[in-house]
């Protein structure tokens, strides 16, 4: 697989890297298998967080034997000093290495203060990390923290569906030399096809998406687009103009930072549903298990604890009730009710 250099940090990665946050939903066995799978397709940079359950153990267990051979990013969440080195020790036995590639701020609501980027340092000068990064959902967040020049990447989410305002951060992290790892490549799967969005960004050398693999499939798909890595054309143009209609405005990522809903509200899939019903296969969605979940949205406790918590700033409990009126009305319209 072709490789680029990931910004100032002049390190090698592959033009398609994985996002590990949802190996955490396979068993230890399967997601080190296709951790492994990808790794023997020519995938080298491999990304992941100390809050992503088991995801990190996973890495440890499919690459600790391949380790000069790989690229490895996770992320802190840690507000205080204790705490940050509490988590990179975790996270260095997890993964069965004594050093991170790229260790990375895990969306923080500000600016990192001194004393945090002080650990960075010290991390850094200690050997346990070689490269400081951060990662944000919140496009003036990300500009602010490429212009600290403390950061050689920064981790954002764009896609096909990113606006000029979004590649106005990647133009500036191109001439500040910073690595931009792009997460959210497929809109937290909302995007049918990988290769809009390959094509949309491949033209910015010092982008990496990190494809969020969960199935053998999903692997398959990019491993065969980057033998042949598609261009932009009329064609291709034309279905992301329909996506960018169709997904503007509000909609729920799935990013899962809203979790776990204290009403039991599967609220990454529920309020999504919408869109689901529309650019999925429906039938999926309306079995008698889904039914129930969306059912669930009635018993919102109104605490706004996802509200609170979305980095997209979004109105989470307003699109959770308009996705159980919408779910209700597609399967009256549909005729479900009785086959329910």
């Amino acid at each position: 697989m072709k490789k680029t250099r990931l910004g100032k940090t002049k390190l090698m990665v592959s033009r398609s890297g994985f996002g590990a946050l949802p190996v955490q939903r396979l068993s230890k066995e399967d997601g080190a298998a296709l951790l492994r799978r990808a790794f023997e397709s020519g995938i080298n940079f491999y990304d992941t967080a100390n809050g992503y359950t088991d995801s990190e153990e996973k890495i440890g267990l499919a690459l600790s034997d391949v380790r000069d051979k790989v690229i490895i990013a996770t992320k802190t969440g840690a507000g205080t000093p204790d705490m940050f080195w509490k988590h990179l020790e975790l996270s260095l036995k997890r993964m069965r290495t004594n050093y991170i590639d790229i260790y990375q701020f895990h969306n923080p609501r500000e600016l990192p203060g001194d004393e945090m980027v002080s650990c960075m340092l010290s991390a850094k000068d200690q050997g346990m990390i070689r490269h400081i990064g951060i990662t944000s959902h919140r496009l003036d967040n990300a500009i602010a923290e490429a212009c600290t020049e403390v950061y050689e990447t920064i981790q954002y989410p764009l896609s096909a569906l990113s606006s000029e305002r979004d590649i106005n951060l990647v133009d500036i992290c191109k001439q500040l030399d910073i690595g931009v790892i792009a997460m959210k490549a497929l809109a937290g799967g909302l995007l049918n096809s990988a290769a809009p969005s390959m094509a949309f960004l491949r033209p910015h050398e010092h982008v990496v998406p990190i494809w969020g693999f969960q199935r053998d499939s999903e692997l398959n798909e990019v491993i065969e687009l980057e033998k042949n890595p598609p261009e932009l054309d009329d064609a291709m143009l034309e279905q992301i103009m329909k996506d960018r209609v169709q997904l503007s405005g509000d909609f729920c990522r799935g990013c899962g930072y809203c979790m776990p809903c204290p009403a039991g509200i599967q609220i990454t899939e529920c309020a999504r549903m919408p869109l689901l019903l529309r650019r999925a296969v429906w039938q999926n969605f309306t079995t008698p298990a889904w039914r129930e979940r969306m059912e669930k949205i009635s018993g919102c406790m109104k605490c706004g604890k996802c509200r609170a918590a979305c980095p997209y700033s979004l109105d989470t409990p307003r699109l959770l009730k308009e996705a159980l009126d919408d779910f209700r009305t597609f399967v009256k319209e549909h005729n479900l009710y009785e086959a329910i």
